[in-house]
């Protein structure tokens, strides 16, 4: 079965950030709050901020002054077969029309079965039958926003014999039959290089091949339990991680708005500007290259 190739509307706009943002997680609000950090943009889990008020939504309108906000779902499991949640999706719609952030982005994955939510980002076999139902999602999702979205490769501990492509030939192709964006977790390439057996190199040849597409990074930390790398984002980013980085600045971009995403043990925000300052030298090196 071949996927349908859909338009998108005119009223899509195409999301802009620049330079490198980082999380807004709960321990730093007050920091936030009481100075302006050296940050270019923020991102929240859309999810944390559903509420019809309270401090922490707050806290995203008072901060969403000062600083271009991306809002990244890990709930609406776009791939599920049971479909997606009209609750789930009217919260959404909401927080988008109060925020209007400047990106919108969710994840390759499914997460619910039979009406129960499994709260995790599940990944999709990579097949033409699920290109074609994530392609339905995807387009049916910007309509429903009137924004176009990100879609984020994610890391993954199992692969499925019914694969015929890569993610990112799977990602590539979602975005050109339906116009939505990329969001690269570099991370997440390396993760699973590490666990499959993958060529990260062949991922980012299909990612350079539609660069105009790739309009986010992730870059976070990861650990590893025996002969798994866990995608736990509770670290420093890795040297590894970063290498890979600084391929995808030179390969695909310096342009590309990156993120230092960090959810567990997180700690002081002086540690997460450290991160900041090497993904910005990083970004400063190949844009300097390309202007030579």
């Amino acid at each position: 079965m071949n996927s349908p190739v859909f338009s998108v509307s005119d009223h899509l706009p195409t999301p802009t950030l620049h330079g490198v943002g980082v999380g807004l997680r709960t321990p730093h609000y007050r920091h936030f709050l009481d100075n302006k950090v050296d940050v270019d943009w923020l991102e929240v889990h859309s999810e944390n901020y559903f509420g019809d008020g309270g401090f922490d939504l707050f806290v995203l309108e008072k901060l969403a002054q000062d600083y271009p906000i991306s809002l990244h779902g890990v709930g609406l499991a776009l791939g599920s077969a049971n479909g997606i949640s009209e609750v789930h999706l009217a919260k959404l719609k909401r927080l988008v029309d109060r925020i209007q952030p400047a990106l919108i982005s969710e994840h390759l994955s499914w997460g619910s079965v039979s009406g129960r939510h499994l709260n995790d980002l599940l990944p999709m076999p990579l097949s033409q039958e699920s290109l074609h139902l994530m392609c339905e999602r995807v387009h049916s999702l910007q309509e429903y926003l009137k924004r176009s979205i990100l879609i984020e490769n994610v890391s993954s501990y199992v692969r499925f014999e019914a694969d015929q492509m890569l993610e990112a030939e799977f990602l590539c192709e979602l975005s050109r039959r339906t116009g939505c964006g990329i969001l690269l977790d570099v991370n997440n390439v390396f993760v699973n290089q590490f666990n499959h057996g993958e060529d990260a190199q062949a991922e980012l040849a299909h990612y350079r091949q539609q660069a105009n597409s790739v309009q986010e990074i992730h870059l976070a930390g990861h650990s590893q339990i025996d002969a798994c790398l866990i995608d736990d984002h509770g670290s420093r980013v890795k040297a590894e991680v970063w290498k890979l980085y600084e391929q995808v600045c030179q390969q695909i971009s310096p342009q590309i708005p990156s993120l230092i995403e960090w959810d567990t043990a997180v700690p002081e925000i002086e540690i997460l500007l450290q991160e900041v300052c090497k993904a910005r030298e990083i970004q400063k090196k190949y844009q300097e290259v390309k202007h030579v």
